[in-house]
């Protein structure tokens, strides 16, 4: 699962330690907080605060995953190109930079906009 990602991060679930492993689980937890995120979109709450402050974190996390997506896009670029040193493989660069990179970019695009309905209604 990790081996597109290349380099030293393919090794460590090879004999994980347990830094990796809470790694792992945060991270994880991380994604499903931004699935309650948009979750939380399709309530209709009664204060407006709530509805302010799920409208500005929303935007926020769309800028964020786009940001992310787009730097990461640029730095394998430029791996890819010898610009940097990554020790990436051919495959981990081309699926990081096909898939990977591209579909947080679109994420992110998408959170950014998932909130357009929501505040207008």
């Amino acid at each position: 699962m990790s081996d597109p990602l290349g380099g030293a991060i393919y090794e460590m679930p090879l004999n994980p330690d347990r830094s990796f492993i809470l790694i792992v689980w945060l991270t994880g937890f991380v994604k499903l907080l931004g699935v309650l995120l948009l979750l939380m979109l399709l309530v209709s709450w009664e204060n407006a605060a709530i509805s302010k402050v799920l409208y500005y974190i929303t935007k926020a996390a769309g800028v964020f995953l786009f940001l992310y997506g787009f730097l990461n896009f640029i730095t394998i670029s430029m791996s890819a190109f010898a610009v940097l040193d990554m020790d990436l493989e051919a495959h981990a660069t081309f699926w990081r930079l096909a898939f990977w990179e591209p579909f947080w970019m679109i994420g992110g695009i998408s959170y950014f906009f998932s909130v357009k309905k929501y505040r207008s209604v």
